[in-house]
């Protein structure tokens, strides 16, 4: 790894790990708390940004795991900035069709793009709420056969996915 490519992998996880520690203030009850989640997501995106146009994706090969699944976390919680999320969903899709990334991660953050742009998710990851004590999805296409798009990118099946929120 190169020293430029090592300063890459290093930012992109210390951001990842902020993320990680913050990510609990998103849900808070204090106005203040979740400000500083926001700000923080901004600021992450923001860099992340930069660093798509200076290196494209940073996949797995070339930082690392942790790296590359920094990344992905820093655009999934893109949430107030869906350009930089429709950006790094091109350009992971064209690592995961190269064989650089996984399909598993490219299913989430093609669901919480959809989300966001107000359409239907394909895969039932981002859930809208609890209702009567049940995790809910975000409406989804075709709902009878989202196991099987969940199965063919590795992602388990719906109940079992929701059963580890309970």
């Amino acid at each position: 790894m190169t020293p430029e490519v090592a300063a890459l992998a290093a930012e992109l996880t210390a951001m990842g790990a902020a993320d990680r520690a913050s990510a609990p203030l998103a849900n808070s009850e204090d106005p203040a708390e979740q400000l500083a989640w926001r700000r923080s997501t901004a600021r992450h995106a923001d860099r992340l940004a930069e660093l798509l146009d200076e290196h494209g994706w940073p996949v797995a090969a070339e930082v690392g795991a942790e790296a590359a699944q920094a990344a992905w976390l820093i655009a999934q919680h893109a949430d107030r900035q869906l350009d930089v999320q429709r950006r790094a969903l091109r350009l992971m899709e064209q690592a995961v069709a190269e064989g650089a990334a996984g399909a598993r991660e490219l299913a989430f953050l093609r669901d919480r793009v959809l989300v966001n742009e107000g359409r239907e998710q394909v895969y039932g990851t981002q859930i809208a709420g609890v209702r009567d004590g049940a995790p809910v999805p975000w409406p989804c296409e075709d709902p009878a056969r989202m196991d099987e798009r969940r199965a063919g990118v590795g992602i388990p099946p719906f109940g079992e996915y929701v059963a580890q929120f309970a």
